[in-house]
């Protein structure tokens, strides 16, 4: 990126601007903070999508307006699309130009949509979500961990449990209750499980925030989790799969009472 320019230069002409590279804005254009330019730029529209300001089926705004509104390069512009379509959120056709696919065909498992997803208005439905994959995956899963973790995934089940209990705030607890929950995806043996828990990570951290903060008994819930991690310990596959059922409840109760 390059570096700012005197104030007496001139800006560069709408010719200059139309051939810088890839990825790069006018010296004077105000900073969209992020890794580079048509990330951030990405995340922006993709967020605006994923929130509803741009429905399925909307016509976006051509190259030269969204230039325009974030004083980037077209060239820019274009990578950020090509980025947003990877993640099925757009498609494009030449003298039509780009528009916002159907929710169906998302890519929810991209931790960029899912990011975005958490983060929109309609927070409810997201955490239903999160939920509903929960208790589809998790009591089986645990299960199979009973029977199948090794001594050292134990160990990482238990610290991340124990640490969740000794937590001094939100952030903490919240990263550590996400540990427990991939640490036991790992632990049941599955190949597919792995990096299915390693995608919906930023959907755990998301969750179990906003569930942390409206629980009115933390120490319920951590015994809950002492429950899991005994059962896994003891190799205990019926036990732990009716253990996660009763923490799932829980979390069912915390969401449906806001």
């Amino acid at each position: 990126m390059r570096d700012a320019k005197p104030n007496n230069e001139k800006k560069p002409t709408k010719k200059a601007a139309a051939e810088r590279p890839a990825g790069v804005r006018r010296a004077d254009a105000p900073r969209i903070p992020g890794a580079s330019v048509h990330t951030s730029l990405a995340s922006e529209i993709g967020l605006r999508i994923v929130r509803g300001d741009y429905p399925p089926g909307t016509i976006l705004p051509n190259e030269a307006k969204w230039s325009e509104t974030f004083d980037v390069s077209r060239s820019a512009v274009r990578e950020a699309i090509k980025m947003l379509m990877a993640k099925s959120l757009l498609a494009s056709r030449p003298k039509i130009g780009s528009w916002v696919e159907p929710k169906e065909r998302w890519n929810l498992l991209d931790r960029d949509v899912l990011s975005w997803y958490a983060t929109a208005p309609d927070r409810e439905v997201f955490l239903k979500t999160v939920q509903e994959f929960r208790h589809i995956i998790e009591p089986e899963a645990t299960a199979f961990a009973a029977m199948r973790r090794t001594d050292e995934q134990m160990a990482e089940i238990s610290q991340a449990c124990r640490e969740m209990g000794e937590a001094t705030n939100l952030q903490e607890r919240t990263r550590a209750d996400t540990r427990f929950h991939l640490a036991i995806l790992r632990a049941s043996g599955n190949d597919l499980l792995v990096p299915l828990g390693v995608l919906i990570e930023s959907a755990f951290d998301h969750l179990f925030t906003y569930t942390t903060r409206e629980l009115d008994d933390l120490h319920h819930a951590q015994k809950l989790h002492e429950a899991i991690e005994r059962s896994i310990r003891l190799q205990r596959p019926d036990a732990a799969r009716n253990a996660v059922r009763k923490l799932l409840a829980n979390t069912d109760e915390v969401i449906q009472s806001r």
